[in-house]
């Protein structure tokens, strides 16, 4: 690797990073930048799921204060995300990897529509549950400086719905087999389930990526080939653009951020399919 190359890749990481705690995308830009370096498509998703790891960690930690009270909530989704991560680990590794390489396109498109559908989706979110709020008590759910409801002490106790339990399985399996987009599918889940602001599921979000990150990092580790500079890279940039994003993301122009990915998924589906 020239350093060149090392650069593309760390800038690549850095920025996947800062989306992945804005909108959850990042591996539409790291895994195309393998890709484009001339790795195998099954180790460049491999190693762009490892080294993304500390940056879903840094970006929930950015989060740590629409987390609270939600500690409850996320062991039990926790746990269901982890079981379904390693159904799609496992099912990465035991297809074969020409199946990765015709599957793959179509999830990249499918996870480029998620992405220019997510402004949609959130305000359609945001609008419903005010509309529930203002119907059961005008007062209901209004926010403090910090953001919060005056639900927060009972906040993340509610009893785990059967359909979104379901749904967090499969997205996580999905994160577990490839990842790209899977940020905006848990946004979706969240949102339509749960009765809390945007900022707090995005929070959420962040967390269960990381979870679902962190178990199909530990099988690929231990039964797939990890090409381990790769690794560094991304990983030292993905824990300073998952810190930044954290914190400055909700500044950034989201049309032109949406409009970026998206470009770059479709021409990496492109060269997956035709070159």
């Amino acid at each position: 690797m020239g350093p060149a190359e090392a650069v593309a890749i760390l800038g690549a990481g850095a920025a996947a990073g800062a989306v992945n705690a804005v909108v959850g995308s990042g591996s539409l830009i790291t895994f195309p930048t393998l890709l484009a370096f001339g790795y195998p498509p099954v180790v460049a998703n491999v190693s762009n799921n490892v080294g993304l790891v500390p940056g879903n960690v840094s970006g929930s930690v950015g989060y740590r204060r629409e987390l609270a009270g939600q500690r409850p909530r996320l062991i039990r989704l926790g746990v269901v995300a982890a079981a379904g991560s390693a159904g799609g680990a496992a099912a990465l590794l035991l297809l074969p990897s020409s199946s990765f390489q015709v599957i793959v396109p179509v999830l990249i498109l499918i996870a480029c529509l998620l992405v220019l559908v997510q402004p949609w989706l959130s305000r359609r979110i945001v609008a419903r549950r005010s509309r529930r709020a203002t119907s059961a008590d005008p007062g209901a759910g209004a926010a403090d400086s910090g953001g919060r409801t005056s639900k927060l002490p009972a906040a993340g106790r509610e009893p785990l719905s059967p359909v979104l339990g379901a749904g967090v399985f499969a997205s996580a399996a999905y994160g577990g087999y490839f990842g790209a987009a899977q940020g905006v599918l848990v946004i979706g889940l969240l949102g339509t389930f749960l009765d809390e602001t945007m900022q707090r599921v995005n929070g959420a979000k962040n967390v269960l990526v990381a979870v679902v990150n962190g178990v199909a990092a530990v099988i690929y580790v231990i039964f797939a080939h990890v090409a381990w500079l790769v690794v560094l890279l991304i990983a030292v940039g993905s824990t300073v653009g998952g810190a930044l994003g954290a914190r400055f993301g909700r500044r950034l122009p989201p049309l032109a951020l949406r409009i970026f990915v998206v470009l770059i998924g479709v021409v990496s589906a492109v060269k997956l399919l035709f070159f």
